[in-house]
């Protein structure tokens, strides 16, 4: 087995790399952290390294060409919006990612974010620790049974959120391009029509050209004056700055918010000041067992392409016709 490889580790969220070290070592690679993840860092990092693994930096194409000898790009994540998918595949680098984990916890996250925001909880949470024991003071609450979800978007997080949001008496509809229900027996409707019917929308679609700020001022407009909107996908689906105007208007309920354009965002800006206006630090997807799950499935794809085995998960398999099916 060939020796001295090198990888390169863009960016994590977790507080060291053993779990990639333990795992590349069966293959003899050692691991280069970026102590930033600014391109200039990364331009430089990327010199002759054999992979490159990425959380949330963004791996641009001079980032890749950077690098002669590399043999996959590798994403920390479902979404791959932050990796030059066409450079990659025009270089013949395999790209591959994990779609397929912290399902369960974007999906416990999504239906969270949907209590505290229709019931009211993360209001009074505040206003209890500030010192106000008052009931009258909080905003009008309502029943969750018998109200729409909108999911907008349906993935496998979208559908592990059906059967949550089901059990607990709402009323489930989505839209999709495919407008396949998966076997869910889910209703399947236009997005504008899912906007004005729904009670609650929750986004859950990869970020695109084509759905960038797909949740614009128009769109905005459709919705129902009490609506609350929930995004445990990607920021750059919402313009901010029509929400923060629809929320000054009374013409949004609320929004309930775990990933931003850009991220970290300003928490200055008076959205966050809202007190109808949740938001966590891109958390959705985080637990012990899904990041470790992540962190090994995604060392083991690196690792089985620098052996020259095929890995799971190929974006572009077209890629990968010098690897073989063999495994450890």
């Amino acid at each position: 087995m060939a020796d001295g490889f090198r990888v390169l580790i863009t960016d994590r969220a977790w507080p060291d790399c053993q779990i990639e070290r333990d795992v590349l070592l069966e293959v003899g690679a050692q691991l280069l952290e970026a102590p930033d993840s600014s391109e200039a860092t990364l331009l430089e990092f990327a010199s002759g390294v054999d992979a490159i693994a990425a959380c949330w930096a963004q791996v641009t194409p001079q980032i890749v060409d950077a690098a002669p000898n590399c043999k996959i790009v590798a994403r920390f994540g479902i979404g791959l919006d932050n990796i030059p998918v066409e450079a990659c595949t025009l270089r013949g680098i395999p790209v591959t990612y994990v779609p397929d984990y912290c399902i369960p916890e974007v999906a416990d996250h999504t239906i969270a974010l949907l209590l505290s925001a229709v019931r009211k909880t993360a209001f009074f949470h505040l206003h209890t620790k500030q010192g106000e024991y008052a009931l009258a003071a909080g905003p009008p609450l309502r029943r969750l049974s018998g109200l729409t979800l909108g999911l907008v978007g349906f993935g496998r997080i979208a559908r592990a959120v059906v059967p949550r949001a089901r059990a607990l008496g709402l009323n489930v509809v989505a839209t999709t391009p495919s407008g396949d229900d998966h076997g869910t027996g889910c209703p399947m409707m236009p997005f504008e029509d899912l906007l004005r019917t729904s009670d609650v929308v929750s986004l859950h679609c990869p970020l695109s050209e084509d759905t960038h700020h797909m949740i614009d001022r128009t769109s905005l407009d459709w919705l129902q004056p009490h609506a609350v909107l929930i995004n445990t996908s990607r920021g750059g689906l919402i313009d901010h700055a029509a929400a923060w105007e629809a929320l000054q208007r009374d013409t949004l309920g609320g929004l309930a918010l775990d990933v931003f354009d850009p991220e970290p965002p300003n928490l200055s800006d008076p959205l966050f000041a809202d007190q109808r206006v949740i938001a966590t630090p891109h958390a959705a997807f985080l637990s012990q067992e899904s990041v470790e799950e992540l962190r090994r499935r995604t060392a083991r794809q690196v690792a089985d392409v620098l052996a020259g085995r095929m890995p799971e998960h190929v974006v572009n398999p077209e890629t990968c016709g010098h690897l073989t099916s063999d495994s450890l």
